[in-house]
């Protein structure tokens, strides 16, 4: 089993910043992916963006060039630095981790989710 712990969401006004973490803990040696996900008022649950334990990195169309992933191996930690933040970027955001781990196999978990809320 892995665990994720959510840090980082907040209210900020539009054109600016927040950095999301999200810890693993458990068997986080297993984790193969980490990434982000987020699910705005009345809208699906979105890719925002994932990074692989190699370091290959996926966005979401609107998220490119804007938001930036990284990881810590060593701490088990992915981060997300969200820059020119508009009001159409408020969400829930969940961090997501894909494992693989016996007898099971495959498995995701998700985090409890943290509130990004843009606006002036």
């Amino acid at each position: 089993q892995v665990q994720l712990v959510e840090s980082g969401g907040g209210l900020v006004q539009p054109g600016g910043s927040l950095r999301l973490s999200c810890a693993a803990s458990g068997s986080a040696f297993s984790i193969t992916t980490m990434g982000w996900f987020r699910q705005g008022p009345g809208k699906q649950r979105e890719l925002v963006a994932t990074i692989t334990r190699g370091g290959s990195t996926k966005y979401g169309d609107s998220m490119k060039g804007r938001f930036t992933i990284s990881g810590d191996d060593a701490k088990n930690t992915v981060y997300l630095q969200m820059n020119g933040l508009n009001p159409e970027d408020t969400a829930v955001y969940y961090c997501n981790a894909a494992y693989f781990i016996l007898p099971v196999g495959f498995s995701v978990s998700w985090g409890q989710g943290t509130q990004v809320t843009v606006s002036s």
